[in-house]
């Protein structure tokens, strides 16, 4: 089966090198960027709010190939691709939970917390919603 997965949007980050992404979100939420929405979606932005939480699904357009045994950064064993956050995966998607900070023009949410290259492709947005996740004693 093969499927189209077409761009929401695309990111202005201040990252332009692979070398210079946070590892993670979290480890960038100091860090702002924009997600230029396209015409064609922007109505489906409406409802975000500023200081909201957003799970943010993007395509690792820089990745290149993958591998199903990985060693992370932070560990010295081979774990399955499934089992780890990397960026080089079969369809090579990404999430991240970013804070939106503001929205302007109709088509532009600044975000912090980026762990993405500039000119990123976005995919989908999503509401971050605490209740629907597990809490801490659930984990």
């Amino acid at each position: 089966m093969n499927f189209q997965i077409k761009p929401i949007g695309y990111i202005e980050s201040p990252f332009k090198k692979l070398s210079d992404i946070p590892k993670q979100s979290i480890y960038g939420k100091d860090k702002r960027a924009v997600i230029n929405i396209l015409d064609e979606y922007v109505l489906g932005i409406r409802d975000i709010k500023e200081g909201a939480y957003i799970i943010l699904l993007f395509y690792f357009n820089k990745s290149k190939g993958y591998k199903l045994l990985q060693v992370p950064r932070d560990s010295n064993d081979f774990k399955g691709v499934f089992s780890t956050r990397s960026p080089f995966r079969p369809n090579s998607i990404g999430m991240s939970i970013v804070k939106v900070i503001s929205i302007k023009n109709k088509n532009l949410i600044e975000i912090e917390g980026v762990d993405m290259l500039n000119k990123t492709p976005v995919i989908d947005i999503k509401p971050y919603i605490p209740e629907l996740n597990p809490k801490d004693e659930e984990l």
